[in-house]
């Protein structure tokens, strides 16, 4: 390592304390100077002594690390132990953030500079939300805490177990993929909860529709119309998630089908645009006369509910994929459409994926964009039929009516090309 690769990361260091250190020194900016532990200076010269000890480490060996460590730590819980004394606050917060400054002030010498930085943003962004946090925290209940530890079971125990392979003769049903969908949906259930108490209803509703969409916009709808069935006031609100939900899928499969084969673009992307600004403008709509933001959902999480319809949907996609690898191997290069079709009932992104990789070799341009765009209006047609099953008849004819109109501008200018 040159000079001055060493200065760079060493401001690098001296940039994550001031970081961190601003946001302390704001926090405790009532009082006044030597009244308190650690402020902006204390913090900066933290992670520029992280810094130092790990240019000292890569000269002499990276035991040096744990014995500034150990001293730094020693001092450091020594002035805030007399300064709680002092002021009867006993947060131990400011001293966690002092010795993690100091480590990756380390790290932005001796190791991967990048995730130093990370670390250091993830940790002041955790400091600078302190109230939002700890009200989102008192105001969840047990059955919500229940649906957090039952999502981290699904997703840390249970998964890691299941083949990561298919095991039937046809090669289609991957119990691994199955079963991280049926994570996916339970958690975008929760995050439409957490996103509403959080940043109140019309925002989150909004937000959560925007993740939905780059995740799964089947799960977000699902998850949509359920509370619209049980928030009917809301339905002008939570239908607007829905279509953004599904202006989002249509952007997402765009950017996949012409990042994986350039040669879609032509073909492909007009009518996804012209359906996307049909969606983006009922959306618009509904969520200009939604109602106020009073009239939004109390969303209350039934957490063996969620996991029981995602459980359903799961299964649900299974049978599709199976029945459509049959028909392709019925059919061959016949029945391309008619997998798209059925596959597009539950998801888009297998025949994106599929077609885009396979288009201009072993099927022909235009059969795989119509087969992308089959896909796309089967998937939209369903989530609107589901919309109006689950959400009732108000949700059924908002987003029915506004993704008919989309199908059509779409359909419109791909028949103009």
């Amino acid at each position: 390592m040159d000079d001055d690769d060493i200065i760079f990361r060493l401001a690098v260091s001296l940039s994550i304390g001031l970081l961190v250190g601003l946001e302390r020194g704001w926090r405790s900016r009532a009082g006044g100077d030597h009244q308190r532990a650690a402020g902006l200076r204390t913090f900066a010269l933290s992670g520029l002594l992280g810094g130092v000890t790990g240019v000292l480490a890569l000269e002499t060996g990276y035991g040096v690390i744990g014995f500034v460590f150990i001293g730094f730590a020693a001092i450091f819980a020594g002035f805030h132990w007399l300064q709680a004394n002092a002021t009867r606050n006993w947060s131990v917060t400011s001293c966690v953030a002092g010795l993690l400054t100091f480590l990756l002030g380390v790290m932005a010498v001796t190791g991967e500079m990048r995730v130093a930085v990370a670390c250091a943003v993830a940790m002041t962004l955790l400091l600078a939300l302190r109230e939002r946090l700890h009200s989102l925290v008192a105001s969840l209940s047990w059955e919500e805490i229940r649906a957090v530890l039952t999502l981290l079971a699904m997703s840390f125990l249970l998964l890691p177990f299941l083949p990561n392979r298919t095991v039937d003769p046809w090669g289609t049903i991957n119990p691994y993929e199955i079963w991280l969908l049926a994570i996916l949906i339970a958690a975008i259930s929760f995050a439409g909860y957490v996103a509403v108490k959080a940043f109140g209803n019309r925002l989150g509703v909004l937000m959560t529709a925007l993740a939905g969409g780059l995740a799964s916009s089947t799960a977000t709808t699902l998850a949509f119309a359920r509370l619209a069935a049980e928030h009917p006031a809301s339905s002008r609100l939570l239908s607007a998630g829905i279509l953004i939900s599904g202006l989002v899928m249509l952007v997402r499969v765009g950017v996949v089908a012409v990042a994986l084969n350039g040669a879609l673009l032509p073909d492909l992307v007009p009518p996804l645009l012209a359906a996307a600004v049909i969606l983006a403008i009922g959306a618009g709509v509904m969520l200009a006369g939604g109602g106020s933001a009073a009239d939004g959902p109390e969303l209350k999480i039934d957490n063996p509910l969620a996991i029981g319809t995602a459980l359903k949907l799961t299964a649900f996609i299974a049978f599709v994929s199976l029945a459509s690898e049959l028909l392709r191997r019925a059919f061959g290069s016949v029945g391309v459409m008619v997998v798209a079709a059925l596959s597009g009932l539950a998801d888009v992104d297998a025949v994106t994926l599929s077609m885009a990789r396979m288009a201009g070799s072993g099927i022909d341009l235009m059969t795989a964009t119509w087969a992308i765009l089959i896909a796309v209006a089967v998937n939209t047609l369903s989530k609107a039929v589901m919309s109006g099953w689950i959400g009732g008849r108000a949700v059924g004819l908002l987003v029915g009516g506004v993704s008919l109109l989309a199908l059509a501008a779409g359909l419109l200018t791909a028949r103009m090309l």
